[in-house]
């Protein structure tokens, strides 16, 4: 992952990703930079577009966030309708209790 991360380091600095600077980074980092990674790393990122990566990483995650919140918005719904009983109806229920 810190491959990974050198590189969107790179990225956001707007300097060229070669394996050279990550090399450098991940040694910086105390890291071991294996050199056969760091090729594969640089091979795989050659016809990426960094930016539309990072866009659609960001509509996938907020994906499933949205969902969450719409599933909580559905269950404050239920809760208010059953909020909505009048006290007589409440009465009503308890009553059946003491026949």
């Amino acid at each position: 992952m810190e491959y990974v991360y050198s590189a969107m380091l790179l990225h956001s600095a707007k300097q060229e990703v070669t394996e050279d600077k990550v090399t450098k980074i991940l040694q910086a980092a105390g890291a071991h930079a294996d050199s056969s990674r760091v090729k594969a790393l640089i091979a795989s990122l050659k016809d990426i577009n960094i930016d539309d990566a990072i866009a659609k990483a960001a509509v996938v995650q907020a994906a499933p966030v949205a969902a969450a919140e719409a599933k909580h918005e559905g269950k404050k719904a239920e809760v208010k309708e059953e909020a909505g009983k009048s006290e007589e109806e409440a009465a009503e229920g308890l009553g059946s209790l003491f026949g």
